[in-house]
């Protein structure tokens, strides 16, 4: 068993009792701060905040939420929805936000499980789907809708009429072990579970958050675009925000991220795999259009980067000809580069959620962006192994402060600190799967620790791919290697039970919008020369590999996977189930001679790397 544990840090947020605690603060001490700020400028102070919270509380109160009641949230990234859910908390009652793609269905499904009583959503079709699913749901006493008066609901402004609660006396009441929320699973491997999180679990996680960036947040600017349902939104822009202090802008449309990032500027943003795969290939493209000479130039300080980002991973700071060319690169290359994506302010950036390639790391920090990957699950509230300074590209830190992290004798990782939350709502059985009696909380996860506790991950346990030959593969690797083509946008590796693996490609948009304008996707896909390209640079990875993680053929999608889909999670993690299914027959073909055969541009590319 190797492990790696956190340091104790005493120098936290520790006189916080709740959440509530960090709002009350701010309210009182800085009521004309900015909390927020949107796309077109109109702020509100924390006074602001804290005014519409204790107001909407109150109208809760008037509809009948009660202490320990549930309020589900179906809401997109809005101001509306901060009011929302610290309201329902300092109304006594538990917020619990679910995917704006929920179906009816599906809604039915979780406020019935969770049995909420009051659910708040905005009008169109988030609320048709709400008065459909309302009359199967019998603890369900009003709809709250944002936008207008529907018949059968409350408008949000009725309930901001209302007169404010007294928020410290509602702070006072709450302790550190009330349901604070419930985060259900995007239910890539089954039906969606609810994971608990009181308190003391959010307040844990932010103090590791505190041990590496300090306990004042009041100079950070966030953008918030990712689904509230996730536990890293939910976090990130939302606890963190009342805890820190910070200013968010609210993002409504993930899609509009790029010109939020111009007009924001962030401090610190994070961003699932994909966001910084297109990032990085958008960059590539766009320097790869540019004449030799100046993609030369670019190469030369691509080298300069590496070698300060490899020395500033290991605590060190350049000097001498090194600090003096990186200077010249920045200034000249990178600088403006940054400043026109809107991250020349941006002091951390993080990836999490799924595995990110280490290529993409490294990429965005030889350009001066101050990339990292963190790792957890909404089980432990979000995060439990980070290193936000002393990167090692392709590892995912160390262990949060107060947490111990180890994997058992089969390489699971396991986690045991307060971070980890108290179990899954009404259902003891996958609680106990998922909590030994120990107190370890069992990932699902393989990985591996170097000498220094630096974490590893393999994959996922169920993920692993076993050949018809009894050979186990990790998918999750091989697909990271394939996304770090310039043209590839997704990939997923298939060979479960099969002879042999094979893998279906998707193209980047954003690099063919720059290498083939005004050409379609699907276009693209069926161009003999882009599957020759293609094909090469995927026996450039199976070269590095072993010989059963190669593969033998893939097959180039003319489409884009898209989040919150069949094939994706909203935070665009694959749906393994959902591709097999939606791809069964190009699979098949695949196996039965179809698709594009790697194997003779794998001839061409071995010698090659043999003689390197």
């Amino acid at each position: 068993m190797r492990k790696s544990a956190g340091s104790s840090y005493g120098a936290g947020m520790t006189d916080l009792q709740t959440v509530l605690d960090g709002f009350v603060r701010h309210v009182t001490q800085r009521p004309d701060d900015v909390a927020f700020r949107t796309y077109h400028g109109e702020t509100w102070t924390w006074a602001e905040y804290g005014e519409r919270a204790a107001r909407f509380a109150a109208g809760l109160r008037d509809l009948g939420v009660g202490r320990g009641d549930r309020v589900v949230l179906m809401l997109r990234n809005r101001l509306e929805f901060h009011v929302a859910d610290t309201g329902a908390v300092l109304a006594g009652a538990t917020p619990i936000s679910i995917y704006n793609s929920s179906s009816v269905e599906q809604i039915r499904h979780l406020a019935g499980h969770c049995r909420a009583v009051v659910a708040v959503t905005e009008t169109g079709e988030f609320a048709d789907r709400f008065l459909a699913a309302a009359s199967d749901l019998p603890s369900l006493a009003g709809i709250v809708t944002v936008g207008g008066d529907i018949a059968g609901t409350t408008p949000y402004d009725e309930l901001l009429a209302s007169s404010p609660i007294d928020i410290e006396a509602a702070a006072a009441e709450a302790a550190p072990d009330d349901l604070l929320t419930v985060i259900y699973t995007s239910g890539t491997t089954g039906p969606p579970k609810g994971v608990m999180l009181n308190h003391r679990n959010v307040l844990a996680q932010f103090d590791g958050l505190v041990h590496f960036l300090g306990p004042d947040g009041s100079a950070h600017r966030f953008v918030s675009y990712l689904p509230m349902a996730h536990i890293a939104e939910r976090n990130v822009s939302h606890y963190v925000h009342l805890l820190w202090g910070n200013v968010v802008t609210p993002c409504a449309d993930m899609s509009q991220l790029g010109a939020y990032l111009i007009a924001v500027r962030p401090t610190l943003l994070f961003g699932p795999p994909r966001v910084w795969e297109k990032l990085a290939a958008g960059i590539r493209a766009v320097i790869a259009s540019r004449p030799q000479e100046e993609q030369e130039l670019v190469a030369e300080a691509l080298r300069v980067g590496r070698q300060v980002q490899e020395l500033r991973a290991r605590g060190g700071e350049p000097d001498g000809d090194l600090a003096a060319a990186w200077q010249r690169v920045d200034d000249g290359v990178f600088a403006p580069l940054r400043r026109m994506i809107g991250l020349d302010e941006c002091g951390y950036a993080f990836s999490g959620a799924a595995p990110i390639p280490a290529e993409v790391i490294e990429f965005l920090r030889d350009i001066g962006l101050p990339m990292s990957e963190i790792y957890g699950m909404s089980e432990n509230t979000g995060g439990m192994t980070w290193e936000p300074v002393l990167v090692r590209p392709g590892k995912v830190g160390r262990a949060y402060l107060d947490t111990e992290v180890v994997t058992a004798p089969d390489g699971e990782i396991l986690c045991r600190g307060p971070i980890v939350f108290p179990g899954y709502l009404d259902d003891p059985e996958r609680t106990r799967e998922a909590i030994d009696e120990d107190g370890w909380l069992h990932t699902g996860d393989i990985g591996e620790f170097d000498d220094d506790g630096y974490l590893r991950i393999v994959d996922r346990k169920k993920e692993i791919l076993i050949t018809a030959g009894g050979k186990n593969i990790s998918p999750a690797n091989l697909e990271a290697a394939l996304k770090t083509i310039p043209l590839v946008g997704q990939a997923m590796a298939v060979g479960d039970g099969r002879p042999y693996l094979v893998a279906l490609l998707t193209l980047d948009p954003d690099a063919i919008g720059v290498r083939f304008p005004g050409r379609t996707a699907d276009d693209v896909a069926k161009d003999p020369a882009v599957a020759a390209e293609i094909a090469a640079a995927v026996a450039e990875v199976n070269a590095h590999v072993s010989n059963v993680e190669r593969l033998r053929r893939i097959t180039i999608l003319g489409e884009e996977w898209l989040p919150d889909t069949d094939v994706l999670t909203p935070t665009m993690k694959l749906k393994r189930r959902g591709v097999l299914a939606k791809y069964e027959g190009t699979i098949e073909l695949m196996y039965a001679g179809g698709g594009i055969e790697v194997q003779a541009a794998q001839e061409a590319v071995e010698p090659t790397v043999a003689a390197t």
